[in-house]
């Protein structure tokens, strides 16, 4: 079979089921299946390259077309400059927490020698290896409850950051020992209403509920984030939270009532408000 009309067909059976990127999926899917780049794979379709079995690039059209997610087929996700390992029960980071993890880098790299970050609900282990990558000379302590996510995020951690299995609401030995000596606090917690269900169906039916859902406003573990992070940054220590677009200032109004001066939300790239960032008082 052409690979241009395995791709044509994968490509209409992904938009079928609502997926609006289908012609990417489609060309990521194959090109995983091949070993190859997708720009090699885009190459290939300037030469009639033909597919001698397409079973198996077949059948994960199919389990995509049933909105799993792209990332548990492939087995990989992208954020930064990174590729981490992620499956089922793993939350998968998104592209616009890239822009999130930035604020906590500039505000790392601006931290003379060493330096400290702390990643509260570090999910599949994006932000805090991007910190650790991106600004080697930091040391990073990242928590996490969700004990699914435990596997992939031994392999996906560096070497200079430290993994804490763990609610961050319990008072771990670790809290006492960094109390008032970190640099950088930088969280992107559940916060979606428990009331709440998500649109995208590869959210709703894969992602899993302890990296979604805080409360019934949404703002359960920003709460304990808040009180958190103030223990443990230093004075002048700063905060940066990921949250929706519409609890820009219900976050601010937190942070306030919590003490916290220079509160600043900040858009991502489709203007959206989607993070606070905050200074511990001196």
């Amino acid at each position: 079979m052409l690979l241009s009309d395995l791709l044509a067909r994968g490509t209409e059976l992904l938009s079928k089921a609502g997926i609006e990127s289908a012609n990417v999926d489609a060309e990521l899917l194959a090109a995983h299946v091949l070993g190859i780049s997708r720009g090699e794979l885009q190459t290939k379709l300037f030469t009639d390259f033909q597919i001698d079995d397409p079973t198996e690039i077949e059948e994960l059209f199919l389990k995509r077309s049933e909105r799993i997610p792209l990332q548990h087929l492939t087995g990989v996700a992208y954020f930064r400059s990174l590729a981490l390992e992620v499956g089922p029960g793993v939350f998968i980071p998104r592209p616009e927490t890239e822009g999130v993890a930035e604020l906590a880098i500039q505000a790392l790299r601006s931290v003379p020698g060493e330096s400290i970050a702390v990643d509260l609900c570090v999910g599949s282990g994006a932000i805090a290896l991007s910190l650790a990558t991106e600004v080697p000379q930091a040391k990073v302590y990242a928590w996490e409850l969700n004990s699914e996510s435990e596997s992939y995020l031994r392999k996906n951690l560096a070497g200079n950051v430290e993994l804490v299995m763990g609610d961050i609401a319990d008072d771990h030995p670790l809290f006492i020992e960094l109390e008032g000596i970190v640099d950088v606090v930088i969280s992107n917690p559940p916060y979606i209403p428990s009331w709440a269900i998500p649109r995208d169906l590869e959210v709703q039916l894969h992602d899993p509920d302890l990296a979604l859902y805080g409360g019934e406003d949404g703002m359960d573990i920003m709460k304990v984030v808040s009180r958190r992070a103030l223990q443990l940054l230093k004075p002048g220590g700063f905060l940066v939270v990921e949250h929706a677009e519409s609890q820009a200032q219900i976050v601010a109004d937190l942070f306030e009532a919590d003490g916290w001066r220079s509160i600043r939300c900040h858009q991502d790239l489709t203007a959206r408000d989607r993070a606070t960032t905050a200074v511990k008082a001196f």
